[in-house]
């Protein structure tokens, strides 16, 4: 009975489609952060996703940085953007988005905001 239940997962677990690839940027207009999330897949990979901005304490990624701000992303023009507004705070940031079942995870590069 139990070899009957493990065949009848083993089709559907190979079955599975991966994750897709999925991009998200950061820009900095003064200190107006923003970007565009990117995917194969967008209406289930970059529509309504929450972006996190990260400020850099150190070394980006290294452990120490503050999470500063996050936005869910909408389409503008056929894009997936997002927006933090004017922060009124200059440093090193940069964005993340979380894996999902279907998606994967993605940081952007870092940028510079000065006023």
């Amino acid at each position: 009975m139990l070899a009957a239940f493990g065949s009848v997962l083993l089709p559907a677990t190979a079955d599975a489609a991966p994750r897709a690839n999925v991009e998200v940027t950061i820009i900095a207009d003064g200190t107006d952060l923003s970007g565009v999330v990117t995917s194969s897949r967008p209406r289930v990979c970059a529509a309504d996703r929450t972006v996190v901005v990260f400020k850099v304490r150190g070394t980006p990624g290294g452990g120490d940085d503050q999470r500063f701000a996050m936005d869910t992303t909408d389409r503008q023009g056929g894009r997936y953007v997002w927006s933090t507004g004017t922060t009124g705070t200059e440093g090193r940031f940069y964005a993340k988005l979380k894996a999902t079942p279907d998606c994967r995870a993605a940081i952007s590069g870092v940028v510079r905001a000065r006023r």
